[in-house]
């Protein structure tokens, strides 16, 4: 099964991104690395999908951008060429299910945790600030991109209450918005170019990267067994 792949990257520092399942990604300090771990990513990915992944899978990069921010710790601004154009009204509803089912995993995620400001990770400070170590600090990260991402698109959102129901009002907010399944690539923040499609994909990637770390936190700081792998990580 051939994999179509969109390659960021700042030097040598990677990430990957599978265009056709929304979200998939894989990091590395070169491409080769990306591309060596991408197999791995798309078959947890699907079995979080509730699919039958294949066996074999052939990847192969049909975009590429190098990007002046810091890929190391997982920045990001592209835009995939298929992120453009219209949606149909199936197309959306699909990757609407699929948003709001990873925010619910990610919230079911946090919510098993025995101790929710406890880590035994080390603080870390980057560029853009600390690195989030506990359960909660992940948690308020990722929730609160919620207002952010919509306004990129023109929807009025905010960050009040769990992830699930503020991306819930987020997705109400846009559909309100006439002609909502056209609306245009926009440039908003930072120069970033935005679309409908890309605010799926970065709602879905940015849940999983911090899902990800917010699970082996759990297994350092709580051991084996002590929260659920309901994304599939360790798969």
């Amino acid at each position: 099964m051939k994999i179509d792949c969109v390659w960021e990257h700042h030097g040598n520092d990677s990430i990957l991104y599978a265009n056709s399942f929304v979200g998939a990604f894989t990091r590395g300090a070169s491409k080769e690395e990306a591309i060596r771990k991408m197999p791995d990513e798309i078959r947890r990915f699907r079995l979080w999908r509730g699919e039958t992944p294949r066996d074999d899978y052939d990847i192969e990069i049909v975009q590429e951008k190098e990007s002046g921010l810091q890929i190391r710790d997982a920045d990001s601004d592209v835009l995939f060429t298929t992120e453009n154009g219209p949606l149909n009204a199936e197309e959306y509803q699909y990757l609407k299910s699929l948003a709001l089912k990873s925010a619910e995993d990610f919230h079911t995620l946090y919510s098993s945790f025995p101790d929710r400001h406890k880590s035994a990770l080390p603080y870390r400070r980057t560029f853009y600030g600390a690195v989030p170590r506990t359960a909660e600090e992940m948690y308020r990260h990722t929730k609160n991109v919620n207002e952010y991402y919509f306004s990129e698109i023109g929807a009025e959102a905010d960050n009040e209450g769990t992830i699930v129901s503020c991306r819930e009002r987020g997705f109400e907010a846009l559909e309100s918005i006439a002609d909502y399944l056209s609306l245009k690539t926009v440039t908003g923040s930072y120069d970033e170019q935005w679309s409908v499609r890309k605010v799926f994909r970065r709602f879905i990637w940015h849940d999983r990267i911090h899902a990800k770390a917010m699970y082996r936190m759990g297994i350092l700081t709580f051991g084996e067994g002590a929260v659920p792998d309901i994304f599939g990580f360790a798969r």
